[in-house]
């Protein structure tokens, strides 16, 4: 009576299979990490934004948002306090971009300083960009 199992060169189709369905899939979810990084990178940079207007209106003084390219780490200062850094880069292996190195909201919530400012945040050709209005309105595209 034969026993229950897999031949060897049942296994080997099998494994093989297998291989090249990982090969195929493996660039395309790539892909798809790469998007997902950038995704979360700019809604990060959007949620430091907010927080330093906030911080403005709330502290009745400047509030700052600086874009560090070179280290990729966002950092909101408020008077003497920082009250966020967080380290895009090694937490989600994006670049940043900025057309300013510093971001500033006067107490009214309003820019200060600040034309159309964009942060880029992005991983090869994935990329989102972060823009920020005069009047310290902000909005995310792709």
């Amino acid at each position: 009576m034969p026993r229950p199992g897999l031949t060897l060169a049942e296994l080997v189709v099998t494994c093989t299979f297998l291989a090249l369905l990982i090969g195929v899939a493996a660039p395309r979810l790539n892909h798809l990490f790469d998007g997902i990084r950038v995704d979360q990178a700019a809604h990060e940079v959007a949620g430091a934004l907010t927080l330093a207007r906030a911080a403005a209106i709330r502290r009745a003084e400047y509030a700052r948002l600086v874009v560090d390219e070179p280290t990729g780490v966002l950092r909101v200062e408020c008077g003497a306090d920082t009250l966020l850094q967080r380290d895009l880069r090694g937490i989600n292996h994006v670049t940043l971009r900025a057309s300013r190195d510093t971001i500033t909201y006067a107490p009214n919530g309003l820019g200060h300083g600040v034309a159309n400012s964009t942060i880029v945040v992005s991983i090869g050709q994935r990329a989102e960009t972060v823009t920020v209005s005069r009047l310290g309105r902000m909005r995310r595209s792709w």
